[in-house]
């Protein structure tokens, strides 16, 4: 893991009108370059706002993000294209082939041609979809979709990606198919920030998460060195229950 952080987060808030209290609430972190990170809470914790924010999507109320030293609400043009977002929603056109989804979002991030061409080629051989390629998507099965919505993230090389539950609801293959390739994708430099409610995937996978509930970071760490900080936890699903609770969230 490099020593330099590719993304500076400072004392990070949103506070969305009307809400009793923001939904994060002063967070600073810096995640390093070639790390897989893991962003990890309950339902309501503040995750899905952090991620919006470090894609320039929204404004935070307070702070700044730094990412590549590029302002993430100043500066979207250069964000778009350091970053690449794989959002837990299927976002493909189901009355559009595999191919066509990904020749439309590769134009998106103004790739064409022969480029493009080769690159949809490549990724598809990478996760087995060369055979579906020019099935409508409608057709195709939820694991099948996951790899797309993945690949969509991947054609324009960014230096970060971030997905959010990118294996959830999926066949167990496609699951490993998934985290082989993100694993390989880290050994090549990429920076990955990964949000999931499979805390033993987490586990596995991440050099380092943060644990947030209610806007705020709860606690942060390599998960071996969570476990021996906590030696009466089994497990990170146990130090995640014990920071963030037992209650049910919506």
């Amino acid at each position: 893991m490099s020593e330099k952080p590719i993304i500076e987060i400072r004392e990070l808030t949103k506070i969305y009108k009307g809400a009793d209290e923001p939904a994060i609430n002063a967070i600073s972190l810096d995640i390093f370059q070639n790390e897989i990170f893991g962003l990890l809470g309950p339902n309501g914790a503040g995750k899905t706002t952090t991620i919006s924010i470090l894609c320039g999507l929204f404004a935070p109320t307070k702070g700044s993000v730094t990412i590549d030293g590029h302002d993430s609400h100043a500066e979207p043009a250069k964000i778009k294209q350091i970053i690449g977002v794989v959002p837990q929603d299927i976002a493909l056109y189901p009355t559009l082939t595999g191919r066509e989804n990904l020749t439309f979002f590769g134009n998106m991030y103004g790739m064409y041609g022969s480029q493009l061409r080769d690159r949809i080629n490549h990724y598809l051989g990478e996760f087995g979809l060369e055979k579906h390629a020019d099935k409508l998507v409608n057709k195709y099965s939820g694991g099948m979709k996951r790899r797309v919505n993945l690949i969509a993230g991947l054609l324009h090389h960014p230096k970060v990606i971030i997905l959010d539950e990118p294996t959830v609801g999926i066949d167990v293959q496609s699951r490993v198919v998934i985290l082989e390739y993100l694993k390989e994708l880290n050994r090549k430099g990429v920076t990955i920030i990964y949000t999931s409610h499979y805390m033993e995937e987490a586990e596995h996978l991440c050099t380092r998460v943060a644990i947030i509930d209610r806007g705020r970071i709860v606690t942060l760490g390599n998960p071996k060195e969570l476990l021996v900080l906590h030696p009466e936890f089994k497990n990170l699903e146990n130090i995640f229950i014990h920071f963030t609770g037992k209650d049910m969230r919506d």
